[in-house]
């Protein structure tokens, strides 16, 4: 059964065949994320290549097509691009559909919460790679965020984010309670949700922080550039 392929399928139908709702029009911001999508993806599969070889987690081939690439099942390839896609789609109706930004009063609050708590967590457990590793990046991805937009886009972002937790949630319980994807306590809390490690929530955000942060940057710099041909 290649469980793992449809649920790569079914993450990027809707946001695909919906991308051309005329009030979201997602299709026009393709130009800034693909290249945010690919940026981002090239990082996470250099990642999950290193993680898969030391044993973090790893892939049950009762639900994989058995195709490899870089040791890596074709799927968790495609996850890198299906999500993401998914992600940004949901950040983009979340603005389409939500005229005020709800969570901006507290952007900065919360982001400097985790900068703090995130990296003393990865400290009192660096023997646990997963959460240490993860942790750390997400800390150090909230202050390149705060360096380059201060709050500009976080709290659209985190209202995303918690969105995105209802399909996270069916989608990851799925890989992880058949499970599609194996994970060792050894490198991580040893805490689930239900069968999904605690880790996967910031794991999550992290993907999510980082392709958004890519795709804001990117579509900044296509604003300037048309700026100023508009301005010679």
């Amino acid at each position: 059964m290649y469980i793992y392929l449809y649920l790569n399928i079914a993450t990027i139908l809707f946001p695909l065949l919906l991308s051309f709702d005329r009030k979201v029009a997602f299709y026009k911001s393709w130009p800034a994320l693909w290249p945010a999508i690919l940026l981002n993806a090239a990082f996470f599969i250099v990642w999950d290549v290193l993680f898969t070889r030391a044993g973090v987690w790893g892939f049950n081939p009762e639900y994989l097509t058995g195709i490899y690439f870089l040791g890596l099942p074709l799927e968790e390839i495609l996850f890198f691009i299906t999500v993401p896609y998914a992600c940004v789609f949901i950040y983009e109706v979340l603005c389409a559909y939500i005229r005020k930004d709800l969570l901006q009063p507290y952007a900065k609050h919360i982001a400097l919460l985790l900068v703090l708590v995130l990296p003393l967590i990865a400290v009192f457990n660096i023997s646990k790679l997963y959460t240490s590793v993860t942790f750390v990046l997400l800390a150090i991805m909230h202050l390149v965020h705060l360096r380059f937009f201060d709050a500009k886009y976080l709290g659209r972002f985190y209202l995303a984010y918690l969105v995105h937790l209802i399909p996270f949630l069916l989608v990851n319980g799925v890989l992880t309670y058949l499970p599609v994807v194996w994970y060792d306590n050894g490198f991580n809390l040893g805490l689930r949700i239900v069968s999904i490690p605690v880790e996967d929530t910031m794991y999550s955000m992290l993907l999510l922080l980082m392709t958004i942060t890519l795709y804001e940057g990117l579509r900044e710099r296509r604003r300037r550039k048309q700026y100023e041909a508009l301005a010679v």
